[in-house]
């Protein structure tokens, strides 16, 4: 009988409870937002709110992005995997930069 597989170390392991708070700080901002279109308040109040949430949803994914770097991509390329992590990684820049 085999032991349970442990849980895979991430590049985010070691601040997933700051990520965590982070994320659940987003999740309040955007529940604030739609707190004022239900007061209706001023446009442009509302969208600065959703560019404050942008640019709190880019940090994350910037720090994910290091962590990916830092840690996935180093165990990719130990396992002769790098070309395929770069891939992989710049796909996923690309899909970030996408916007509207």
């Amino acid at each position: 009988m085999t032991a349970p597989a442990a849980h895979p170390t991430r590049g985010y392991t070691a601040s997933k409870d700051q990520l965590l708070a982070r994320l659940r700080r987003i999740e309040g901002q955007v529940r604030g937002i739609e707190k004022m279109v239900e007061d209706d308040r001023y446009c442009i109040d509302v969208l600065t709110q959703i560019s404050a949430i942008q640019a709190a949803l880019d940090k994350v994914a910037l720090g994910l992005l290091d962590g990916h770097a830092r840690h996935c991509m180093r165990e990719g390329a130990a396992e002769g995997r790098a070309d395929e992590m770069a891939t992989e990684m710049m796909a996923a820049v690309g899909r970030l930069m996408k916007r509207g």
